[in-house]
């Protein structure tokens, strides 16, 4: 179950589900055609809403092709209830307490409750609507009140509290005596142990947090929307290829904009045009403009909404005994503590800045080189740094991208690495509904044959996507409940004209064999419980297999096999390849400096006390003194998300946004285990799939990484990959 800590990372963790019990009527004089009548209006909202029953398709794939907008309320109502009275079953029990009847119970309960809002959450963040949008703030207090509604039940606690101060009598095995403690702390960490009144004040948080959380995720996509580029000519968009060129005037004729051209933002500071726009102002438009988002004055300003939301937290972390919301986070984390955190990003950021400021030397002189007396801007460094990088190595990134056709990408590259290292396979389903036509479903073979997994693959940007990547669960894998896993992945990348292929950046090709690590660690997930299936890990643990497997995209073997030419079949000749290698640590100072800087804004805001939080007009001020203080605040790289449209923290990375430089430690420390073992080998695959992925949650995280590394992490691969040793 674990409700609290799910809702606040990623909805899809909603699906530990439960076997449904039905409500007892309280009525005691329904007669035969009452019950007649009854019946026949049951079936009919089943038959009108897809939710009501378990899915009748294969491995119980959502009914994507029956489910409406409408069905969601329903269906969340019906759910809630549902689930409340198992609860309520379970708290009240007369039996003596076991693990069965409680924890187990838990396990299982809120089967409906988990079924829609699995498919809600994942509709709200890969293709939504006014409907939906509008739903979402509306349930964002309900969700949070019936959260609480079992966290805060004092008679359920105190059965959890009974099992766990008897454990070592209960005969548990290993993975059971880990799901007591959790629960435990779960319940603990959610206020459990809080007096009455604590209580009814922390209920008031959540829900203020809840709405808060929803409202300002909306608005960075509305934003995204709303400040879409409008270019007047095409000669203004010199530089970029005639397919982006088109795209952008066709992307113009959808928004009713005939004659002109549209470039639409995506979620970072940096924007992917700026490496080809050879029009400097039309470079700091696109750029100016991405920073502003959220902090610009108008409807979808984010500035009090952060404010109020890190304030808030900071209160509810103190009721809970701790000094500030990350260290109240931090506890749960491999990390343990804040100082951990600022000591790692602090060992970081000097080094990184050093990399960060050779760099800007050498673009600044690109610049003079090239008869310009301009001093380097942020929207100045990836134009000159794509001129660098071809003026150093003889290498145009744009060169790539005839090798990167995404269906090669995707089958012959990332599907391909996963084949050789586990043994898996997969074939295309046409026949299972999709939520949207560009959307693709595979079903997924084990070696021996027989099925997986199902995998979902939605990589197009559109208006009603949120932007960044992602995986989600629609179904977890649980030996209790005898489930196998729907995994998604989704990307954003901009879908060309019809008569295009799709032809991919190298970092939307990294981004794809990322985004399936993660699908990985769902797919393998073997496990009892479903609180411990696949990604249900530490949230500074949960980005280290998936950042594993993007060696993989630059893997000579791999990278052959996919990276041939769209149109003529040709592979990508070899001194291309080597180009490609050779390359690895360009530009690294910018990428760590953009990425710490992102943490540490992060870190300072959640390491606040309510009285520290700055007030709504001073939090753009708080940020630049927050980078100023931690030696990173260099003009030409901003961070790479700004306060106002950083999603990460509205979700589960709040303080939690170090945690992909801290897997990177763990990543780093693999790849080389990989490299000295031989590289893409079933048995390298095996050890890593049956030692670490495969175990999900259910043993400590670090714990699985000595498993299968054999020692403790070293930094030091780290380091000589970014350069900063």
């Amino acid at each position: 179950m674990k409700l609290r800590i799910i809702s606040l990372v990623l909805p899809i963790l909603l699906l530990d589900g439960c076997r449904k019990q039905e409500q007892q009527s309280n009525s005691m004089t329904s007669a035969i055609d009452r019950d007649t009548s009854m019946q026949m209006n049951e079936t009919a909202a089943i038959v009108q809403n897809p939710f009501f029953v378990e899915s009748p398709l294969y491995m119980n794939y959502p009914q994507f092709d029956l489910i409406k907008n409408e069905h969601y309320l329903p269906a969340f109502e019906r759910g809630m209830a549902e689930h409340l009275v198992e609860i309520e079953t379970i708290a009240s029990q007369m039996e003596v307490t076991s693990f069965e009847n409680t924890i187990i119970a838990l396990e299982l309960a809120g089967k409906l409750y988990a079924r829609v809002a699995s498919v809600f959450f994942a509709m709200s963040s890969a293709h939504t609507n006014e409907q939906i949008q509008a739903l979402a703030q509306q349930l964002a207090t309900e969700i949070a009140a019936h959260e609480d509604a079992i966290l805060l039940n004092r008679d359920l606690f105190a059965k959890i509290n009974n099992l766990y101060e008897q454990q070592e009598f209960l005969e548990l095995d290993e993975e059971s005596k880990r799901l007591l403690e959790d629960y435990y702390i779960d319940f603990i960490r959610a206020g459990a142990g809080l007096d009455v009144d604590e209580q009814v004040r922390m209920k008031e948080l959540n829900a203020q947090i809840a709405v808060l959380e929803t409202q300002f995720s909306q608005n960075i996509l509305s934003e995204v929307n709303d400040l879409a580029i409008v270019v007047d000519t095409r000669e203004e968009l010199a530089g970029l290829s005639e397919a982006r060129k088109d795209a952008a005037a066709e992307e113009a004729a959808e928004r009713g904009l005939n004659g002109k051209f549209v470039i639409p933002l995506l979620n970072t500071s940096g924007q992917p045009t700026l490496v080809r726009l050879q029009n400097r102002n039309l470079r700091e438009r696109i750029h100016t403009t991405s920073l502003s988002r959220g902090s610009r004055g108008g409807e979808f300003d984010n500035r009090e909404i952060l404010s109020d939301v890190i304030r808030l937290r900071a209160e509810r972390a103190q009721l809970l005994g701790y000094a500030n919301h990350a260290e109240y986070i931090l506890e749960n984390q491999t990390a343990q503590n804040v100082a951990a955190v600022n000591q790692r990003l602090g060992e970081l950021t000097p080094a990184a800045v050093a990399n960060a400021t050779r760099e800007a030397s050498d673009l600044q002189q690109i610049i003079a080189e090239d008869g310009q007396n301009f001093e380097l801007a942020s929207w100045d460094w990836d134009f000159y740094t794509e001129k660098l990088r071809v003026d150093r190595y003889d290498f145009d990134v744009n060169q790539l991208r005839p090798y990167f056709e995404l269906n090669n990408v995707l089958q012959k590259g990332v599907f391909f690495a996963a084949e050789k290292l586990y043994g898996i396979t997969f074939q295309e389903r046409t026949d299972l509904p999709v939520y949207q036509e560009d959307v693709r479903v595979f079903e997924v073979y084990d070696m021996t044959g027989a099925t997986l997994a199902l995998f979902i693959a939605d990589f197009y940007a559109r208006p009603s996507k949120r932007g960044g990547a992602w995986m989600n669960a629609y179904i977890s894998q649980s030996g209790l409940q005898g489930t196998q896993p729907i995994i998604a992945n989704h990307l954003n990348i901009t879908k060309p004209t019809e008569s295009e292929a799709t032809l991919l950046t190298f970092d939307e090709v990294t981004t794809m064999f990322h985004e399936f690590g993660h699908a990985l660690h769902g797919m393998f997930s073997n496990v009892e419980y479903p609180s411990f299936a696949g990604t249900r890990v530490p949230r500074d643990f949960v980005e280290y297999p998936s950042q594993v497997n993007e060696m993989w995209a630059t893997w000579p073997e791999v990278l052959e096999n996919y990276a041939v030419h769209f149109a003529s079949g040709e592979p990508m000749p070899a001194e291309l390849l080597a180009k490609v290698l050779s390359t690895q640590k360009f530009n690294q100072g910018f990428s760590t400096t953009e990425y710490l800087a992102a943490s540490i804004i992060d870190q300072a805001l959640h390491q606040l006390n309510p009285e520290q939080v700055p007030l709504a007009e001073e939090i753009m001020d708080f940020e630049l003194e927050a980078l100023e203080t931690s030696g990173i605040s260099l003009e030409a790289i901003p961070p790479r998300y700004r306060a106002t449209y950083f999603n990460h923290i509205m979700g589960g990375y709040s303080a939690g946004y170090y945690s992909y430089i801290w897997s990177e430690v763990l990543d780093a420390d693999t790849v080389d285990w990989f490299k000295e073992n031989g590289g893409l080998l079933r048995e390298n695959g095996d050890h890593f799939r049956n030692s670490l992925l495969s175990r999900g949650g259910s043993e400590d995280a670090m714990q699985l990484f000595r498993n299968f590394r054999g020692r403790n992490a070293e930094i030091a691969p780290l380091l000589e990959r970014r350069g900063l040793n």
